[in-house]
């Protein structure tokens, strides 16, 4: 249990250092307008993704509670993801006071893009295993998140 928890710590600090948007930088893929926005934006884009994969659409609240960001924030994010072209806000039909936060196909080229690179690394990380341990890594880390998450999703 000390080894899987040690490399879930590991893998969280990765992640909080931005250590693949800092490579993708290094590798010259971030550039542009898009390419200057925060790595947050691209986080908030991933959660509409992930939102609009469940057949719903994200709201500025979700999206503070997604980015663990408070509200004005994920508001900020949201507003500079539309004026890039990323993101469109659209009216609530049944709460007029809420926005639902949609990617346009902009956006969704942009997490097309983000998910090729992040597969890319995953495949140069895992160039020198066999099928089998892909297979294996793949079946159980699924299996583990899954688990993970019966027990602490609400």
């Amino acid at each position: 249990m000390a080894a899987v928890e040690r490399a879930m710590v590991a893998l969280r600090r990765q992640q909080s250092r931005h250590s693949l948007a800092r490579l993708s930088a290094r590798r010259g893929l971030r550039s542009g307008r898009v390419g200057a926005l925060p790595d947050a934006v691209f986080q908030l884009l991933d959660a509409a993704e992930h939102a609009a994969a469940l057949g719903r659409a994200l709201t500025v609240t979700e999206a503070a509670t997604a980015l663990a960001v408070d509200q004005p924030r994920a508001s900020r994010l949201a507003a500079q993801a539309a004026d890039a072209g990323l993101l469109r806000r659209e009216a609530d039909q049944t709460d007029g006071r809420r926005s639902l936060l949609a990617l346009t196909p902009d956006g969704h080229a942009a997490v097309k893009q983000i998910r090729d690179f992040r597969r890319q690394v995953i495949a140069e990380a895992l160039r020198d295993w066999s099928a089998e341990d892909c297979a294996d890594l793949a079946r159980l880390l699924t299996r583990f998140v899954d688990d993970i998450a019966a027990i602490t999703d609400e």
